[in-house]
């Protein structure tokens, strides 16, 4: 049990974190491209109480990690108007992409801390124990990158639907846009099956292999501020 905490302590701050700048994101994003209905339902603060989800994110991150699944949740979407955005068919697909790309930022920072925090620890101490601050910053980094990985998937309502839809002719949007209804059918039988079936590797064989190359980059990033 004493493990299990010692866990949740250090994944829960990191995913509340990754969530939060996540949603802020997109928030700020929209209002430097001409909607500022999150700033005006005060949703551009860092404060998580204004942005957690008592499901996305508590019971479903949680019940994850206690199954030894891949940890991942959501927050409260921040409001998003597209007919404020100042152009909004390229205003959503940018809106749609700070929101990870933010995630990839928390992550190089996060991989930069790692370096350092490694290239500082003392030479004698035990390899297989690297350490709490260690320990958090690559879960830290796992977090963020899984996040940006997820959202970027092409399937209504995540992140990389709003790109495909800025991307494709607009004559073909419409049709896309139908697919919404069926897109968070298949988001709930993800969790679902992560949930549920952990030993199935869901998401390991499917956005798995992305999510481990990112990881690479980051990891080598790490070892080169490590010296």
């Amino acid at each position: 049990m004493s493990e299990t905490l010692s866990l949740a302590l250090i994944l829960i701050p990191c995913l509340i974190v990754a969530i939060v700048f996540h949603e802020v994101a997109h928030g700020y994003a929209a209002k430097l491209l001409g909607d500022p209905t999150a700033q005006e339902q005060k949703r551009l603060s860092l404060n998580p109480i204004r942005h957690v989800d008592p499901v996305g994110t508590l019971l479903v991150p949680g019940a994850l990690a206690l199954a030894g699944a891949p940890v991942f949740g959501w927050a409260k979407p921040v409001p998003v108007q597209p007919w404020r955005l100042n152009n909004p068919r390229f205003g959503m697909m940018a809106v749609a992409a700070a929101g990870p790309g933010t995630n990839f930022v928390l992550a190089l920072l996060g991989a930069i801390a790692l370096g350092i925090a490694a290239g500082n620890m003392d030479p004698s101490s035990n390899p297989d124990d690297p350490g709490m601050l260690v320990q958090g910053l690559g879960y830290f980094i796992l977090i963020n990158v899984f996040l940006g990985v997820f959202n970027l998937l092409p399937i209504p309502p995540f992140d990389g639907s709003h790109i495909v839809e800025g991307l494709l002719p607009r004559k073909l949007v419409k049709y896309y846009a139908k697919l919404r209804p069926f897109g968070m059918l298949l988001f709930f039988g993800l969790v679902a099956l992560t949930w549920f079936a952990p030993q199935w590797g869901v998401l390991e064989n499917t956005i798995g292999p992305a999510v481990g190359w990112v990881m690479d980059q980051y990891r080598s990033i790490a070892v080169a501020v490590a010296g």
